[in-house]
């Protein structure tokens, strides 16, 4: 048998040898840069990551075999991978770390990529590239990962010296989480990861997150609150990390509150100043709220499209108060009168400090209330509950809804029809509760979400709702549920097609259906999750719907629950495409 060169030629032995141990005080003497890499991110207090391993990174994977304090997630795919980074980090608040090899793997995480960066979620990508010598060769597996995500990232780092890359990875995880955070890559050839070096270089610097509150632009925030009568609480993702500052503005200003969809949950929704969603699919109330207020204070929002509308017409009276740890999303849509550049927590907890409590605020808004709670009565969600005939997704939404109360639940969803009836059925007391793709809107988000929210939230229950669509696209996750111990409930509602388009089609296509039937090869949902390990069910009634919720919930096992619902079942409200907010079209019976 021809002898086999030995895969460690190309490493000083003896830096093995001296390499240090996880969590160990002592400082070795020298270090590998792979080892170099997870010492980093240990230091920065990182307890997770998920990844695959490949040729380029091999040698990181060898240094987690060696042994870290961090607990490695092995995934069926990189974008699964990155996408359960991104719930990771949304449940907790902290970094969501993601590991992939070069070419292939490195590109699978794009769409990850992407996605983070219009969420505005702390991403750290660690990839492996080829070595040195050959970048630029068109060498096997090779990609230029770093120009191909530079437009989607707050930073990319190519690591040529392994003296640097500690320093680096630091910066990278401060970087991803500070000010507006968002997703960094990190590419590090394979001979960088194997480089022996003696650790103990300086760290690269990082620009100071955050910013200082301005006295002045605070006083101009008490000022408008204090004269409006008629102020709305326009609340984003960014508020997610700032609930208990808003909930006591609203509360001391007696200010109605809607939250946009990133930013469920960072207002508990069963309050009395919450209002609901503003939107395309959000509730009526709630757009005509916008478009009658004479202050509007946008919290951590960035005047999204899907909210707007025609944005000529969007809260045409009020006066603007943006505040945004962004200096690039102030005036970026919409003009604000008050721009207020700062993280919110702070600059909350300042005019709170300024302004509290605001002197006669509950009798200046309370014909402003009264106001608001008339339109809500007069336009509640509403859905065709027919006699024999397939069970409506809103209702199962209710269902769901009260099979969960009292819970402890971290919802995430995927794209489409089910994502818009998730946000208005299931209402979230809690910050970091609801986890969606919003910005990008990624099909096959949910799954993924629902194993990172899993490991960030071990004691909770995570159920991801998603459409038959979007759960295809990363359906092979559940053998990653599973193989980790991360067990989650998916609920399907299963319409046999794709639902928003076919919604849009029939609206505004002259029912010119295209390439939106999914049922001439329908998978047996519960075949497939038992073919990974896991449970499932076949729901076609409510009651049905009702078992199977409760024993998912008692077996704590990775379930699919298929909820065959009514496909003729369209999302309303809606605004139609080029409308206002307030020429919002509501359901009716016509569209039984």
């Amino acid at each position: 048998m021809p002898r086999v060169s030995r895969l460690m030629d190309r490493i000083d032995s003896t830096a093995l040898e001296n390499l240090a141990t996880p969590g160990s005080t002592e400082r070795a003497a020298t270090q590998l840069g792979a080892d170099a890499v997870l010492r980093a991110l240990e230091n920065e207090g990182v307890e997770i990551c998920f990844g695959m391993p490949g040729g380029a990174v091999l040698p990181l994977y060898d240094a987690v075999a060696r042994g870290t304090s961090i607990r490695h997630v092995l995934v069926a795919h990189e974008q699964g991978a990155g996408h359960m980074a991104q719930g990771y980090a949304r449940a907790s608040g902290r970094v969501g770390v993601v590991f992939a090899t070069s070419g292939p793997g490195a590109t699978n995480l794009v769409t990850p990529i992407a996605d983070a960066r219009m969420d505005s979620t702390p991403l750290v990508c660690i990839t492996g590239q080829v070595r040195q010598e050959l970048i630029g060769t068109q060498a096997f597996q090779e990609c230029d990962i770093t120009s191909v995500v530079a437009p989607l990232v707050k930073r990319a780092w190519l690591v040529r010296d392994v003296a640097e890359l500690p320093g680096i990875v630091s910066a990278a995880v401060r970087l991803a989480r500070g000010g507006r955070p968002g997703p960094v890559l990190v590419d590090v050839p394979r001979d960088v990861q194997e480089a022996a070096f003696a650790p103990g270089e300086a760290a690269e610097s990082v620009p100071p997150s955050g910013s200082r509150v301005d006295p002045d632009a605070i006083a101009s925030v008490v000022a408008e609150i204090e004269g409006a009568r008629r102020p709305i609480l326009y609340v984003g993702g960014g508020a997610q990390g700032a609930s208990r500052q808003l909930l006591e503005l609203a509360e001391q200003a007696w200010m109605p509150v809607v939250s946009t969809l990133m930013g469920k949950g960072a207002f508990p929704e069963r309050h009395p100043l919450f209002v609901g969603w503003p939107g395309m699919h959000g509730l009526k109330s709630a757009n005509l709220a916008l478009n009658e207020a004479d202050l509007l204070i946008a919290a951590g929002a960035r005047f999204d499209d899907r909210v707007t509308g025609r944005l000529d017409a969007f809260a045409p009276a009020a006066r603007v108060v943006h505040i945004d740890a962004d200096p690039n999303e102030l005036g970026k849509i919409r003009r604000p009168d008050v721009p207020v550049l700062g993280d919110l927590a702070p600059t909350l907890a300042a005019t709170l400090e300024r302004g509290a409590p605001f002197a006669g605020a509950e009798g200046r808004t309370a014909g402003w209330r009264r106001t608001i709670a008339a339109w809500t009565r007069r336009h509640p969600l509403r859905h065709g509950t027919p006699a024999h005939a397939p069970l409506q997704p809103q209702l199962a939404m209710e269902r769901l809804a009260v099979a969960t109360e009292g819970k402890d639940v971290v919802w995430t969803t995927g794209v489409g029809q089910h994502q818009m009836w998730a946000m208005q059925y299931l209402r979230c007391e809690r910050p970091r509760t609801f986890i969606t793709s919003g910005g990008h809107g990624t099909m096959g988000f949910g799954l993924p979400a629902a194993i990172g929210a899993k490991a960030a939230r071990p004691d909770a229950t995570v159920i991801c709702v998603d459409g038959d669509g979007s759960f295809q696209m990363t359906s092979q996750e559940l053998a990653t549920s599973v193989r980790a111990g991360l067990p989650v409930i998916v609920v399907i509602l299963d319409n046999q097609r794709l639902g928003m388009v076919h919604q849009w089609q029939t609206l505004f296509y002259e029912r010119r259906l295209a390439e939106v039937d999914l049922s001439s090869a329908m998978p047996d949902y519960v075949g497939l999750a038992r073919s990974y390990g896991a449970d499932g069910a076949v729901v076609h009634a409510a009651p049905e719907l009702d078992h199977a919720v409760a024993a998912a919930l008692a077996t704590g096992r990775t379930t699919v629950i298929d909820v065959r619902v009514d496909p003729r079942a369209e999302c309303y409200p809606m605004i139609p495409p080029g409308a206002a907010a307030v020429d919002q079209v509501e359901w009716s019976e016509a569209d039984r």
